[in-house]
């Protein structure tokens, strides 16, 4: 999936109240991003893990980073479930 924007790396801590995550981002900063997706995620929240982040700079906003994808072994995984027709759209474009 191309973004519109360069993804912040960061390590998953922990998942809870459905839509919120806590991650560790490079700097050691650890910050609460907004989870889009409501499914139980049960693979794809295992604190430790690697994941991408996007920015939004919305005043209106109370988390201003979604976390996008999470890192599945050697895949990477879009949790993101806003972006599922746009990541088919793309991947029948390129092919």
């Amino acid at each position: 999936m191309r973004f519109n924007q360069k993804l912040i790396s960061g390590i998953l801590l922990k998942r809870y109240k459905r839509f919120l995550a806590d991650i560790q981002l490079e700097n050691g900063d650890v910050i609460t991003a907004h989870c889009p997706n409501s499914g139980s995620m049960l693979s794809c929240n295992i604190p430790g893990s690697e994941v991408r982040l996007s920015f939004h700079d919305n005043p209106k906003r109370k988390y201003a980073l979604t976390w996008e994808m999470v890192k599945i072994g050697k895949t990477w995984v879009g949790i993101n479930t806003m972006l599922s027709n746009h990541i088919v759209a793309e991947a029948i474009e390129i092919h």
